[in-house]
């Protein structure tokens, strides 16, 4: 009996530990897990429709900290996509774990719901407002942050403007065109990076001195929506509605190089419009290059062929 004693009480022990052990392990994954914090907020009301943003935030070591933030605008052809969707909440929680405050944004999607859509019978006037109107609501988010940068911890000396698709298009107007297309109206905001997965924009000359920052670009050369180089966008027909040409990463690429500034540029060669994806493989590269060149103010200049 004694025995028998031993043993159930050894078992009663061992099984007391494991339960212990459980614990510690799921509070520590449950710190892990809950280190980041994810806030929303409304950033502007336009015709009724709220705009949010959400905000992700790693832990920081004091009240005070900021740091490097990437201002985020997902891609659906202004007709399309959503802040939230997972693709984007896992781009942001890995900005977060890289060391940088994160943000995603709606913004309005003045294509949906029309005849044209984006495409060869979307006139090229309508384009160019589009282009023009993303770039306001990507300006008031980033309005809204800077107002709120001490709470949100961000430094808003170092804020990168990234988007992909229709997203990468509208911060391209907004970093590299804001005289162009908001005619001086957030003179005040400044970007020190951009983040464009398969983006394009109108005019190239409006990438000055003053504009040029360090950019990372991804882009297929066989894109059939978003020029890789120049062309029409769409590559539309002359004669229609919607013939617009657009200057993508390649000639956006030639134009930092020219002016000197730091650039990390990925190029498939058989790459098409899925290349707006975001490029969770490579993430790591393009945080880690944001740090050399906005952080440490390393020069950079590299071009990956695929």
């Amino acid at each position: 009996m004694n025995k028998v004693f031993k043993w159930i009480t050894l078992v009663k022990n061992l099984q007391m530990k494991l339960k212990i052990s459980v614990g510690v392990l799921l509070l520590s994954f449950s710190t892990l897990l809950f280190a980041q914090q994810k806030k929303t907020y409304t950033y502007a009301i336009k015709k009724g429709q709220e705009l949010q943003l959400d905000v992700y935030l790693p832990e920081f070591s004091s009240k005070s900290e900021k740091l490097p933030t990437l201002v985020w605008m997902h891609g659906g052809g202004f007709s399309g996509g959503v802040r939230d969707n997972q693709s984007e909440i896992k781009l942001c929680e890995t900005a977060v774990e890289q060391g940088f405050v994160a943000v995603s944004i709606s913004y309005r999607l003045l294509r949906k719901g029309t005849t044209t859509y984006f495409g060869c019978d979307c006139p090229a006037a309508e384009k160019k407002e589009t282009f023009k109107q993303a770039a306001i609501d990507y300006m008031d988010a980033v309005s809204f942050l800077i107002d709120n940068s001490d709470e949100l911890h961000i430094d808003t000396g170092k804020i990168i403007a990234g988007g992909s698709s229709a997203g990468a298009e509208a911060i391209l107007s907004a970093v590299y065109m804001p005289k162009y297309y908001l005619d001086g109206a957030y003179d005040q905001i400044s970007f020190a990076g951009v983040f464009s997965l398969a983006g394009a924009l109108v005019n190239l000359n409006e990438i000055t001195s003053k504009t040029a920052v360090p950019s990372v670009l991804f882009h297929g050369i066989a894109d059939n929506l978003v020029p890789y180089s120049k062309a029409a966008h769409h590559y539309c027909n002359p004669k229609d509605a919607g013939y617009l040409v657009l200057n993508g990463s390649d000639k956006i690429v030639d134009r930092l190089s020219l002016l000197g500034t730091s650039y990390l540029f990925y190029s498939y060669e058989k790459g098409r419009h899925e290349i707006s994806g975001i490029p969770f493989g490579d993430l790591t590269d393009v945080f880690d290059f944001f740090k050399s060149t906005i952080v440490k103010d390393t020069h950079i200049t590299k071009t990956i062929s695929r």
